[in-house]
Order: C-alpha cells, then sequence, then structure tokens
C-alpha cells in the first residue's frame, strides 16, 4: 500500500504544479490583456476561478497525504498510549465518514445536477468542473484508510507529527 500511495503523492503533485503554473498563466494573460492591451479576454476570469477551485480540491486531497491538515493535537497528546491510539482512529473514522458523504456522495450529486449546465466562455460544463469534488473525496478516504491501517499496525502515530522547524506561511 505504500508504493500505492508514493505514486498517488506523486500524481497529486504533478497535478497541482500543472494547475498552479495554469493559473498563474491564465491570471498573467488576464492582467495583460487588462493593461497592456485594453481588452480583457472574457474566458479568463471564468477559468481563473474553476482552475482555482480545481487547485483547491487536489491540494486539499494531497495534503491529506502528509497529514497536514489542521489539527487540535495537544488534547490527544495528554492521553496514555491506549487514548490515542483509539483517538486517531475515531478521527480517521470521522474523516472519513464526513468525507464520504460531503465529498463523495455531495460532490456526486451537485455534479450529477449540474452537468448540463455550460459555462459562458469555456467549453466544459459546470457539472465536468465538479466533479473535482468526489475524485479528491475518494483521495481523502484512501488516505484515511491508509493511516487507519497503519494506526492499527503500529507503522503511524495516532496524530501528525509536529515539525518544529517548519515555517508558518
Amino acid at each position: 500500500m505504500r508504493g500505492v500511495r508514493a505514486v498517488v503523492d506523486r500524481i497529486l503533485a504533478g497535478l497541482c504544479i500543472v494547475i498552479f503554473t495554469a493559473l498563474v498563466v491564465i491570471v498573467g494573460w488576464q492582467v495583460f490583456t487588462r493593461e497592456v492591451v485594453n481588452y480583457s479576454a472574457p474566458w479568463t476570469e471564468e477559468a481563473a476561478r474553476y482552475t482555482f477551485v480545481v487547485l483547491a480540491l487536489v491540494a486539499a486531497a494531497y495534503v491529506f497525504s502528509e497529514r497536514g491538515h489542521i489539527a487540535v493535537e495537544m488534547l490527544v497528546e495528554k492521553l496514555p498510549e491506549r487514548g490515542q491510539l483509539v483517538a486517531g482512529l475515531v478521527i480517521e473514522t470521522i474523516v472519513i465518514a464526513f468525507t464520504l458523504f460531503t465529498f463523495v456522495w455531495g460532490g456526486w450529486r451537485i455534479s450529477q445536477n449540474a452537468w448540463e449546465q455550460s459555462l459562458s466562455t469555456l467549453p466544459v460544463t459546470v457539472g465536468q468542473v465538479y466533479l473535482v469534488m468526489p475524485i479528491a473525496g475518494v483521495l481523502i478516504v484512501f488516505y484515511s484508510l491508509y493511516y487507519v491501517l497503519g494506526i492499527l499496525s503500529g507503522a503511524e502515530k495516532p496524530t501528525p507529527e509536529f515539525d518544529a522547524d517548519a515555517e508558518a506561511i
């Protein structure tokens, strides 16, 4: 499973780089056409908006691979080792349930509902853009299941490692 995770990590990291680069190019083109040519390309605003949404969801899935999501660890770390194990499993179970309900099921429903709704300046539908939500949800569930198995086998700690050298953004 570690090998599969490493491949998915590399794919997600690459996707984030490509999507972010596309976002920079789109916004750069928008600024150039507006300020230099005095004509803003009509598709750039909509493309930038939806590219940013896709980037946020793909990046959220990637952050889960690193256990970099928001977590309040100080309470769990005060528990005895067995309590930490149980708390870690409960937290991952809640993440899985929430993600299955909101991202996978809800994202699939909203994608279906908006499948025929066209975007005014882009050759895709809103439903096609919204497909990223259930895809990101499946990836988040994959990572949570990976950590559940890791916690149960002892390969992973119940809470994410705190990096004291990490810098705040």
